[in-house]
């Protein structure tokens, strides 16, 4: 072990990407540690940073700037003590069960029959044993990815590195994996001395993990640590397990701020740009009403992903377009009702639309793209020529999703109208946008 009892250490790590004069900031000063024995999670919301950190830890990708230090020393290329488990399965389909394990131990020169025996080994570690010889094609997703798992630990890392591994799974065979991975790293009959696992399931981590690094993203960046004191195996029903759980939501859902702060500033202007959550204005409308429901119109945030069936991801990001919008406030894991959402959550289809007009109206980002169209010649533009425009704030994925959203929001309001055919986007000259003149800015 390193003098400083780390078996790995990120110091202020940031990873910076460049495309001309723009520069993106995926993650911002981030430091971290992880000791034998740990089992930790990351988590935090698609686009984060989660899954750059590991490819950074793993040594796959180099940081702009920061150190990564594993057992004290400098990390110098790919880690060779340190092995990736991703969401997709990546086996080779022309290959038996045992074979895509053995080609892992291929790669670092083991003897054929060295490799053999170890394959065979962890396929019956982790409940294989009879597969051997059966193509991927012939699994569940649950049993592939147990695959996935045996070949990772064919090479014995001492670090385990997964990548949201469970997320492309049913919901059955993702929670009896989880036990089963659990079973294997408490009864320490895998080699791997830590564990790092990122994901955006608040209960996943709080079920699994001995420590939970909350991150946020715009940029990607740590907020604070979680301890997880609960003894395996844990009950989800629990008081202890639930009072965890209600403690992560309240650390990632934070506290409403002042207006002017919630709402951030327009492309091109100096602060922070406010990104729109990736919600269907359906299921925005679903959480108001179901909170016009409960008395005084609040709820504990971590009880309602059951109640609505939503993954703590997808709350996350309602209970954020809430509060962006003015229908909702947030404070230490609750959220609660506004007078306007409960007028919207009480209103007629129509009444609904010029609400959600005049609220999208104060939000910087669609300010800025209705301001753009107006100035347009016949107000309207090509959306290549918006999205160009949007880059120069954004990575391409992340304008391109802005622009996404800003539409579907702008035509549900009727501000906007949008030809498919020919990609071209203009102002709405009735509707909503003519009916509603409130809170124009």
């Amino acid at each position: 072990m390193p003098t400083n009892g780390y078996l790995l250490e990120l110091q202020h790590i940031n990873q910076v990407y460049r495309s001309g004069e723009r520069k993106f900031i995926a993650v911002q000063d981030v430091s971290l540690t992880l000791s034998e024995g740990e089992f930790v999670c990351l988590l935090g919301p698609s686009g984060c940073g989660k899954s750059t950190l590991l490819r950074i830890i793993t040594g796959l990708q180099q940081p702009s700037e920061g150190r990564v230090l594993y057992r004290g020393a400098p990390l110098q290329g790919v880690n060779p003590h340190a092995t990736i488990v991703f969401q997709t399965f990546a086996l080779f389909p022309w290959l038996t069960v045992l074979d895509n394990v053995e080609v892992a131990l291929k790669a670092r020169n083991v003897p054929p029959k060295l490799r053999t025996a170890r394959a065979l080994d962890l396929l019956d570690r982790v409940g294989l044993d009879g597969f051997e010889m059966a193509y991927p094609r012939e699994l569940s997703g649950g049993m592939r990815q147990k695959v996935g798992f045996a070949r990772a630990m064919a090479v014995e890392p001492e670090l385990l590195c997964l990548d949201e591994p469970f997320s492309a799974l049913d919901v059955l065979s993702a929670e009896a994996l989880r036990g089963e991975l659990l079973e294997l790293w408490t009864s320490g009959n895998i080699p791997t001395r830590a564990i790092l696992m990122v994901t955006h399931n608040i209960e996943e981590a709080v079920f699994m993990a001995d420590r939970i690094v909350l991150m946020e993203k715009e940029p990607g960046r740590v907020v604070t640590e979680v301890q997880v004191e609960l003894p395996h195996p844990r009950q989800r029903k629990s008081p202890a397990f639930l009072e965890t759980v209600d403690q992560v939501y309240a650390a990632l859902a934070g506290q409403t701020q002042p207006e002017h702060v919630e709402l951030g500033v327009a492309p091109g202007e100096t602060g922070r740009i406010r990104f729109l959550p990736n919600i269907t204005i359906n299921d925005l409308a679903g959480l108001l009403e179901h909170l016009a429901e409960v008395p005084d119109h609040r709820h504990d945030i971590y009880r309602l992903a059951e109640e609505l069936r939503a993954d703590s991801d997808h709350l996350l990001r309602l209970t954020e377009a809430a509060e962006l919008l003015g229908f909702a406030t947030i404070g230490q894991g609750d959220i609660a009702l506004t007078p306007l959402g409960e007028t919207f959550a009480e209103a007629s289809i129509l009444a609904r639309k010029e609400i959600f007009a005049t609220r999208i109206r104060r939000v910087p980002v669609f300010r800025w793209l209705t301001a753009m169209l107006r100035s347009a010649e016949g107000q309207q533009l090509k959306k290549d020529v918006i999205q160009t425009a949007l880059e120069l704030e954004f990575p391409p994925e992340e304008a391109g999703q802005q622009l996404e959203i800003a539409i579907n929001w702008g035509r549900y309001a009727e501000l906007l109208a949008y030809d498919d055919a020919d990609e071209v986007l203009f102002l709405e000259p009735t509707g909503a946008a003519s009916r509603s003149q409130v809170g124009q800015p």
